[in-house]
């Protein structure tokens, strides 16, 4: 049996929870260390990982700590930073999305891994959710014929709780939400589409959140000190929200990609319901999804007719136990083998890369008014090394 990876986890927040699923001392891989500025973070990983653990408040003393590889889960801005004193140091990252909050920041990156050689994985954990998989392997087996347009609408029932009370809401964290949260259906979005967004425009604005003037929150906290779900609600009823709200909390974008397919991404952060609904057309029919996680299932329709609210195929989305409907695990999983191996991956840096190419410049076109803005792609020496693998 191999020797357990030695894993290192950077940021103590809500999505360290990722470090939990690896932490599997004598079962292929462990967390041998942590850092995280908190103290109240520091404080409960001992019980999180285990006394042999190392804690620090530096990521910087975590270089030199004999790790395999490091799960960075801190704030959008500082990813950048992090992950590239990683890379050079020779250690494999794991780096939640988005990869980092502009597209120069996510070239850099790749630049650095591709010039040392250090293996780079992006947490798009959607590529392994069920309900996702489930659409593309219809898509693959040609239920719906050549795909046409993507539709997606994401209702993010919880946006006040999540979003507004911390970092989240302030734009020099973040660049925007529509990038943030927008990260994951964009790059879903070029994946069933098989293709990237080459052109991209946006509208969109602060309708809510803004204008609430309790503005008390208190550094160090976290998600568990603020959500309540059963009284948060309506969302202007929210209190103690972060001091700088200048994100957007309704957007609407629309994606001409490189292959000809139309799209489009509308989010919402004040919804009363929570998830994602994804319609793709295609040449023969179109399928969606009602439901994205437990009790999901995908409806195809592929003849003529009026109005059914069920298609000429239903498909049942199965969930595994996890995160995510087990995309969590699963991804964990695929990223614990990449480490060891390398090797092709479901989830891929350069896809990473162009979804928040396409998020940035759809932010720019929805704060110039909805002018039109160009995606640039990914040099092509770039997309040529990582697609082999990193092996």
């Amino acid at each position: 049996m191999r020797d357990d990876l030695r894993i290192g986890i950077v940021g103590l927040g809500q999505r360290s929870v990722l470090a939990d699923l690896v932490h599997r001392p004598g079962a292929g891989s462990g967390v041998t260390a942590c850092a995280d500025p908190d103290p109240t973070a520091r404080a409960r990983a001992e019980g999180r990982f285990g006394s042999r653990t190392h804690i620090c408040d530096s990521y910087l003393a975590l270089t030199d700590r004999g790790l395999d590889a490091v799960i960075v889960t801190t704030p959008d801005h500082t990813h950048e930073d992090i992950i590239v004193d990683f890379l050079e140091a020779g250690i494999a990252v794991f780096a939640e999305k988005p990869l980092a909050t502009s597209t120069e920041a996510c070239d850099h990156i790749l630049d650095v891994a591709r010039r040392t050689r250090t293996r780079l994985y992006v947490g798009h954990n959607m590529r392994h959710l069920p309900v996702v998989t489930t659409m593309r392997e219809l898509i693959v087996q040609g239920a719906i014929g050549d795909v046409q347009a993507v539709w997606c609408r994401h209702f993010v029932g919880d946006g006040g709780d999540y979003y507004f009370h911390d970092w989240h809401a302030d734009r020099s964290k973040t660049t925007g939400l529509l990038l943030q949260k927008g990260a994951h259906d964009i790059d879903v979005i070029h994946w069933l589409s098989g293709s990237v967004s080459r052109s991209v425009t946006a509208l969109g604005g602060l309708m809510v959140y803004g204008g609430i003037t309790d503005r008390a929150h208190r550094p160090g906290q976290s998600v568990q000190d603020w959500y309540d779900r059963e009284n948060n609600w309506p969302p202007r009823s929210l209190r103690g929200l972060n001091p700088v709200i200048d994100v957007e909390d309704l957007s609407m974008m629309l994606m001409r990609l490189e292959n000809g397919t139309f799209a489009s991404y509308q989010q919402c952060h004040f919804t009363p319901d929570y998830w994602r609904n994804y319609t793709v057309i295609g040449t023969e029919g179109r399928l969606e999804n009602f439901g994205d996680e437990v009790g999901a299932r995908v409806e195809v329709w592929s003849r003529r007719s009026g109005y059914r609210a069920t298609g000429d195929r239903s498909v049942a989305v199965v969930d595994t136990a996890g995160g995510h409907g087990g995309a969590d695990v699963r991804i964990m999983s695929e990223f614990l083998g990449f480490v060891r191996d390398g090797g092709p991956t479901l989830t891929s840096p350069v896809a990473a890369r162009d979804a928040v190419a396409a998020g940035c410049a759809a932010t720019a076109s929805l704060r110039a008014g909805g002018s039109p803005a160009t995606v640039r792609p990914t040099p092509p020496e770039v997309a040529e090394w990582f697609a082999d693998g990193q092996a």
